[in-house]
């Protein structure tokens, strides 16, 4: 079984914030791959089902950011998933809007999802990261991340949410690559070649 997880806050306050990008690309690859309903279960929501072959569970955790890795860790303890088969999606401040990165491993930026995660279960999982831009400044990040995507990002948001749902197949199937380039070609196929961060121009380069 593949562990698909999204990272994001729980409650109707933080649903539409940039930190949980990871909870929108969760529900959107939920609605494409006909999961089960959601239900309560390892202190987050979970959904079962099947993407091409593959037996895949979601999972959203419920512990709040900065405790991702006991909902994670718990859901592998059950299901003896092992780390390689762990895929996380979250926000990334250092990439660009609309661009999207994957890669197994490696440092966590800063991040407190991706921190308690490796915490609890170790670092080799591999991670989808969502670029959201960041605001210029390190003092800003706190409220950037934690202030909804502005009404300009909304297309962008549902078009990457949209394009991982489209192409998880290949990510289920361990094809990371392959994903990447599909999402990259997918956005650039949506004019969402170059999109600069807020505070900027918030749409696609004429």
């Amino acid at each position: 079984m593949i562990l698909m997880a999204g990272l994001g806050n729980p409650g109707a306050k933080y649903q539409y914030n940039r930190h949980n990008i990871g909870f929108m690309a969760m529900e959107a690859i939920h609605r494409r791959h006909r999961f089960s309903p959601w239900r309560q279960r390892f202190q987050g929501l979970t959904a079962e089902g099947t993407i091409g072959p593959q037996k895949v569970l979601l999972l959203m955790p419920g512990t709040f950011m900065n405790e991702s890795g006991r909902a994670v860790g718990e859901a592998m303890r059950f299901f003896k998933i092992a780390l390689g088969d762990v895929i996380v999606f979250h926000d990334e401040l250092d990439l660009p809007p609309a661009k999207l990165r994957v890669k197994t491993g490696g440092g966590n930026a800063g991040h407190n999802g991706l921190r308690s995660i490796t915490a609890q279960c170790g670092n080799d999982y591999r991670r989808v990261r969502m670029g959201i831009g960041h605001p210029g400044d390190k003092a800003l990040v706190h409220a950037y991340v934690l202030n909804d995507f502005a009404k300009a990002e909304t297309p962008w948001v549902e078009d990457l949410c949209a394009a991982c749902a489209d192409h998880a197949e290949l990510l289920a199937s361990g094809d990371d690559p392959g994903f990447q380039n599909r999402i990259h070609l997918a956005m650039e196929g949506r004019g969402w070649g170059e999109v600069k961060r807020v505070g900027e121009k918030d749409a696609p380069k004429a």
